[in-house]
């Protein structure tokens, strides 16, 4: 892949000592090995046999010449194989703009500007993307963006949706390389949906060479008329484009439209592949038509397809019982109660 060589053209941040092609594949390395802080980088140097093969490796293809050139960064003689835990922390910290920190608050979402060390490796992840087309042409983007929330004890952390202090990072996904293209670290209380016109633009511009069309995927945080009238137009990014599947809210008004202009005869079973074969599952679909009112549209805007996908719950409400709580729209049709999405 040549990732050193990537690393060192899009990344300036060490003069002396470490290259930033060190750094960044011992932080990589790190990662696969299950580490969670730089101090587990300790571990990774206790390990003598995984040392001297990475040594090995850093020195693969150069020249006597560059050798010697990579040993004049050291003041003193090297005899580390990978940073201490100080070193990486004092070289995570380039990517980090302390002037942007003072417009963060926990009552609005920001997202801090990216400076050049972050957007240098955003390059590198470009670089990655090209070499995988290179070697498995594609002329497809299947992409799909998606926020994933984690628990996390940092005390500047910020509370997110779930009521506790987490980040949530946003990471678009391209499916046919199985890649992460494009990933943007955020703080918890940045809602998913948030500028994510932006991120779809920003990912398509890493796209490598030999990708003719991109197919939008999206839970339903990318369900905004921005992102839908993109994919309606048929282009996206310069590309050929078109629309999958996108989640979307299931409103007081779509439950309505489900109640009065579905009949029990226009649910059709959902089918599942799997190994070959066409398995129906215990999901059922509909069409429900909904009026631009109800899901605030221009009169002139285009009219979407709404898919309702209703399943069968375990149980049913029992009159006299106190209603329960659930993470997902339910709806009660005659005696038997469905989870509902759209």
């Amino acid at each position: 892949m040549g990732l050193p060589e990537l690393i060192g053209r899009h990344l300036e941040v060490k003069q002396r000592g470490w290259t930033d092609a060190q750094m960044v594949v011992s932080l990589m390395l790190l990662n696969l090995a299950g580490g969670d802080c730089v101090e587990d980088l300790r571990t990774v140097e206790k390990d003598e046999g995984f040392c001297r093969i990475l040594r090995r490796v850093e020195q693969r293809g150069m020249r006597r010449s560059e050798r010697r050139e990579v040993e004049r960064r050291w003041r003193k003689e090297r005899w580390r194989s990978v940073p201490s835990a100080s070193a990486a922390f004092r070289y995570l910290s380039a990517f980090h703009d302390e002037d942007q920190e003072g417009k963060r608050t926990e009552s609005k979402a920001f997202i801090p500007v990216p400076n050049e060390h972050l957007r240098g490796l955003a390059k590198v992840n470009q670089g990655m993307a090209a070499f995988v087309q290179k070697r498995n042409p594609q002329k497809i983007a299947d992409t799909g963006s998606r926020c994933d929330v984690g628990g996390d004890a940092k005390r500047d952390a910020l509370f997110s949706y779930q009521g506790f202090k987490s980040y949530q990072p946003l990471n678009t996904w391209w499916a046919e390389q199985q890649m992460v293209l494009h990933t943007e670290f955020r703080d918890g209380n940045v809602p998913a949906g948030y500028e994510q016109l932006r991120v779809l633009k920003e990912s398509l511009s890493l796209l490598p060479v030999g990708v003719e069309q991109v197919r939008l995927r999206s839970d339903t945080a990318g369900y905004q008329h921005s992102l839908c009238a993109i994919a309606n137009k048929g282009r996206i990014g310069g590309l050929g484009g078109s629309s999958l599947p996108i989640g979307a809210d299931v409103t007081p008004e779509f439950k309505k439209a489900v109640l009065t202009e579905v009949s029990e005869k226009d649910w059709q079973p959902l089918y599942r592949e799997f190994d070959g074969q066409r398995i129906q599952t215990s999901q059922e679909w509909a069409e429900v038509v909904l009026s631009r009112n109800a899901i605030g549209h221009r009169m002139d805007a285009p009219v979407y397809r709404y898919l309702a996908i209703r399943e069968p719950m375990g149980s049913m409400e029992l009159p006299g019982m106190p209603q329960q709580e659930f993470p997902f729209q339910t709806l009660q049709m005659d005696l038997q109660q469905y989870k509902l999405f759209v």
